[in-house]
């Protein structure tokens, strides 16, 4: 699982203790997201730039919920920010 997959799946997870199920759904509007497992919290980013597809994830969440979800996301992506360069970081994370 890469560090990206690991950020979404710590996302998603997050945002399933303050919305439940419809956390799970939302992510799998997000273009470039492939829910492998939703009980066992399996998930790829595939389809371009992995960190446009946190971006959109984090998007996703603030479009319904608002600026506290962006700030879950934030909150759940950060250890493992560290192992990512700079440049590594999606915008929405920084």
């Amino acid at each position: 699982m890469s560090t990206f997959d690991q950020i979404a799946v710590k996302i998603i997870k997050e945002q399933e203790l303050i919305i439940g199920p419809l956390a799970w759904q939302e992510a799998g509007k997000v273009n470039g997201m492939n829910i492998i497992n939703t009980q066992s919290g399996a998930v790829v980013v595939e389809n371009g730039d992995p960190k446009l597809v946190i971006d959109k994830l984090v998007a996703q969440y603030d479009r319904l919920f608002g600026r506290a979800s962006r700030e879950v996301c934030k909150e759940a992506a950060a250890p493992f920010l560290t192992t990512l360069t700079p440049a590594e970081v999606p915008f929405s994370l920084k």
